[in-house]
């Protein structure tokens, strides 16, 4: 009776575990590619956006522009777009940021793929 009473309880478990790690994603589709899922812990939080928004304007940080749609997963050309550290006062995060086609984007240093729209 117990092993059964285990079993059913690793079920639920295993069965719950996903679904409450994709409410915590964001997930991107990328013209041709797959769904990238990303964290939104990372990025910035709706509560810190408004404030980033001031930032850039204030810093005047120039617009670039691509010919692919800015979403989530899409890469960023290494050629032509800088991207900068986002300040400390916004929390640490491991994500750059730039401004893509008028459109404030946290970016993966490393794959230079886009993982947060700042809107």
């Amino acid at each position: 009776m117990r092993n059964r009473l285990l079993a059913v309880a690793a079920v639920a478990a295993a069965i719950t575990v996903p679904a409450v790690a994709a409410q915590a994603q964001t997930v991107g589709i990328v013209r041709g590619g797959p769904p990238v899922a990303v964290e939104d812990d990372y990025g910035l939080t709706v509560e810190q956006r408004p404030a980033f928004r001031e930032y850039i304007v204030r810093e005047r940080v120039p617009n670039y522009t691509i010919p692919d749609r800015v979403v989530i997963g899409t890469v960023l050309p290494e050629a032509g777009v800088t991207t900068y550290d986002v300040p400390q006062r916004f929390g640490a995060t491991p994500y750059r940021y730039t401004v893509v086609n008028g459109e404030t984007v946290l970016v993966e240093p490393r794959s230079r793929r886009i993982v947060q729209v700042v809107d």
